[in-house]
C-alpha cells in the first residue's frame, strides 16, 4: 500500500472516530450543568418567534381577517387589554370586520384603540357594535407594509441574537466555575448558534410569505 494512501486512511480514521465521540457526547439538554440554561434559552427564543408569528398574522393585507386585530390593546378600566379578551371579533365579509364588545360601555375605547393602532383602518361605531371596513391596499400602502414587515423582522432577529448572547455568557460562566470542560463549552456554543440560526430562519420564511401576500394584487 502506498505510504500516501495509508496516511490518508489513517487521517480518515482519526476524523471518523472523533466524529463518533462527539456524537456520543450529550447536548446541552442532556448535560446537567447546562440543562436549565438550554431550557430557558429555547423557551425565550420560541417566545420571540411566536411573538413574530402573531405580528405577521396581524399585518394587514387586502382581505379582512380577525387576526388583524390581534395587536390592538384597549384601555379598559385603566388596564391595557387585548381586544379579543373584551369583545368578539368576526370577519363576515372579505372587506369587513365586526367587533361586538362584551361591555357596551367599552365601544368608545375600542374605537379609539383601533384608530391609534397604525393599521390604516377607519372603524365605525353605531352604538351597538363597531364595523371596520377593510379597503383594498394601495400600492403605496403595500410598500409601507413591507417596510413594516422588514422592521419587525429585524427587531425579532435582534431579540433572538440577544438571547444567544445571554446563553453564551451563561455557558462561559459555567466553564469558569469549572462545572463543565472546554469541550462541553465548545459543543454548547455551537448548539446555541445552530438554535439561533434555525429560529431566525423560521422568521425569515414567515416574513417572505407575508410579504408575498401583502404585495399580491387582489
Amino acid at each position: 500500500m502506498p505510504h500516501g494512501l495509508g496516511f490518508i486512511i489513517y487521517r480518515f480514521d482519526i476524523w471518523f472516530f472523533s466524529e463518533l465521540r462527539d456524537m456520543a457526547q450529550p447536548g446541552m439538554g442532556g448535560n446537567p450543568a447546562l440543562k436549565d440554561t438550554y431550557v430557558q434559552l429555547k423557551a425565550r427564543m420560541d417566545k420571540a418567534v411566536e411573538d413574530f408569528r402573531r405580528e405577521m398574522a396581524a399585518t394587514r393585507t387586502g382581505r379582512a381577517s380577525v387576526h388583524m386585530m390581534d395587536t390592538v390593546r384597549v384601555d379598559y378600566y385603566g388596564e391595557q387589554m387585548p381586544l379579543n379578551q373584551i369583545a368578539t371579533v368576526h370577519a363576515p365579509e372579505p372587506q369587513l370586520i365586526t367587533i361586538q364588545p362584551f361591555d357596551p360601555s367599552s365601544l368608545g375605547s375600542i374605537e379609539k384603540a383601533i384608530r391609534t393602532a397604525d393599521l390604516g383602518l377607519n372603524p365605525m361605531n353605531d352604538g351597538k357594535m363597531i364595523r371596520v371596513p377593510v379597503p383594498a391596499l394601495t400600492e403605496e400602502r403595500r410598500k409601507d407594509m413591507v417596510k413594516h414587515l422588514h422592521r419587525v423582522l429585524e427587531e425579532h432577529r435582534t431579540a433572538v441574537r440577544n438571547i444567544r448572547r445571554d446563553g453564551n455568557d451563561a455557558i462561559k460562566k459555567t466553564l469558569k466555575d469549572k462545572k463543565i470542560a472546554e469541550d462541553d463549552e465548545k459543543r454548547a456554543l455551537d448548539e446555541i448558534q445552530k438554535l439561533t440560526d434555525d429560529e431566525i430562519k423560521k422568521m425569515e420564511e414567515m416574513s417572505r410569505g407575508k410579504e408575498k401576500e401583502v404585495l399580491e394584487i387582489k
